[in-house]
């Protein structure tokens, strides 16, 4: 648990960060350097940006897509920064998706995955290997109260998620959950009816037995407001709530409670799922409070509760380990991914011997979950966490950056909201203040496309597209974010220029 944050983290305490003057990068004429690093990439040897392209158009899921009107090019990655195929090194602050934790091609991590590679890959778990028990066991300890237990080790967040509901309805013999809308929980046929984002679903009858419940945001939803939210950033709008007892969250869980009362069977509910704060979403953090008295609720309907960690978890929050802690609530199950394997494709789902023992009404088996590298991978990951110290490390900083950024809407029409808690960040582009309305798509692109080319690489989510989504590795420092951040405000000079 983080207790306290010396100055020395505010500055970054990674052992292997950038330390040295190698090359500086001034993009453009009023920006401070890029802070040094004395890593080399290796020079590009592959095939050029051309063939790339020509090859992804004929070969490649037509549905993929990039980043960018100029897309990068990427080539290699070092902790907090990445190099592209000209040697040109950027800024990471989206981490993969929010799935790079402790750093890309962290030296711990690159050489746990090498030396278990030289030994043993794969057999799946029908014969014992130590790496899968060593790993099940100290990930299982990061879990409080029955949660400590029994651990599922899947390949993506969309596979725990995926076996979660599943194991939600198994136990309770309730087929119809509720998830939040604005919420993603991962896009296969199974989980479409749990993803709540249009722009995630397609017109087909998947994802039965799942209703929606009203999102809610403190930002754009109906009610919220200055003290709605646990972030150094607050929504700008009126609130008669006093510090400490908020209305909005009330009327919010009176939501949930509606949708139990007309669209459960019998007022009974399988499964509640959330995020504590929403990822694809566009960051948005949940009212203060809201997930302990939604649990109650979902609990006397007979329903099981269940924290997707996937974005939120391992220290991503600062103050705590987990997402939901910072809700003051403990789920009945947990599902994670992304961070937990820095990159390797990996999940997991935590639950207690009771609810675990669903699974065993027939054969459950994931062929390459737990597989020796993974496992050993996961390991180096904890590790590196904690000794790292990198959970004090997103409090500072990100708390921080959360700051920094919180300036900007003084300064320009278009913030219309700052958010989020550690290094789980959203930034909302607004096209006025007063109405909330979305930014437009093309100048919500401008503004993007300009922090990219600056060497800032940033996400972006929300179902308009409008919300800048700040996520980077867990071993960003304050040099990274005062550079990120001058870059952003040129961004958007430049974007108020045009008006």
């Amino acid at each position: 648990m983080f207790r306290s944050v010396s100055g020395r983290l505010l500055q970054g305490v990674c052992n292997h960060q950038c330390k040295s003057a190698a090359a500086s990068t001034s993009t453009v004429n009023g920006l401070p350097d890029m802070p040094p690093c004395d890593f080399k990439p290796d020079k590009h040897q592959g095939p050029d940006l051309k063939s790339v392209l020509a090859t992804r158009k004929s070969n490649l899921n037509p549905a993929l897509f990039t980043f960018y009107k100029e897309p990068v090019y990427i080539h290699q990655g070092h902790m907090q920064y990445l190099w592209d195929v000209s040697g040109k090194r950027y800024v990471d602050l989206f981490a993969g998706i929010v799935t790079v934790s402790v750093g890309h091609c962290h030296p711990t991590v690159v050489a746990a995955a090498g030396k278990q590679m030289k030994k043993l890959w794969h057999t799946t778990n029908i014969y014992l290997h130590p790496k899968i028990h060593e790993y099940a066991e100290q990930l299982a300890a990061k879990l409080p109260g029955n949660l400590k237990v029994v651990v599922y080790l899947t390949n993506s967040g969309s596979e725990a998620n995926d076996l979660a509901v599943l194991m939600a309805r198994m136990y309770t013999g309730v087929f119809d959950c509720i998830s939040l809308r604005n919420g993603y929980h991962g896009a296969s046929p199974y989980l479409m009816g749990v993803t709540a984002l249009s722009t995630w679903r397609y017109n087909s009858p998947t994802g039965f037995g799942f209703q929606n419940a009203m999102n809610p945001d403190p930002y754009r939803g109906p009610w919220g407001g200055k003290h709605c939210r646990d972030s150094p950033a607050q929504p700008q709008r009126p609130c008669d709530c006093a510090k400490g007892q908020c209305v909005a969250c009330d009327n919010y869980v009176d939501q949930v409670e509606d949708v139990l009362r007309y669209s459960m069977p019998k007022g009974r509910v399988g499964a509640f799922i959330a995020e504590a704060i929403q990822g694809v979403g566009g960051s948005v953090q949940l009212p203060d409070g809201y997930l302990k008295k939604v649990y109650e609720k979902i609990r006397a309907a007979g329903g099981l509760c269940i924290a997707d960690e996937v974005q939120t978890g391992f220290g991503r929050m600062g103050s705590h380990y987990w997402g939901f802690e910072t809700q003051g609530v403990v789920p009945d199950i947990v599902t994670m991914a992304k961070g937990i394997g820095n990159g390797f494709p990996m999940g997991a789902v935590v639950t207690t011997p009771e609810i675990a023992q669903t699974m065993g009404k027939a054969l459950h088996f994931n062929t390459f979950g737990g597989n020796p590298v993974a496992s050993a991978v996961g390991l180096a990951v904890l590790e590196v966490i904690e000794k790292e110290k990198t959970q004090a490390l997103c409090a500072a900083v990100g708390t921080y950056f959360i700051k920094e950024l919180d300036k900007l809407r003084s300064e320009f029409e278009v913030v219309g909201d700052v958010r989020g808690k550690g290094l789980m960040i959203g930034l909302e582009l607004v096209k006025d203040k007063a109405t909330r309305a979305p930014l437009p798509a093309d100048e919500v692109a401008s503004i993007w496309e300009d922090t990219k080319n600056m060497g800032v690489l940033i996400g972006k989510g929300g179902l308009y597209g409008n919300c800048l989504r700040i996520k980077p590795p867990m071993c960003i420092t304050k040099e990274d974010v005062d550079y990120s951040m001058a870059v952003i405000r040129v961004a958007l000079q430049n974007h108020a220029s045009k008006k």
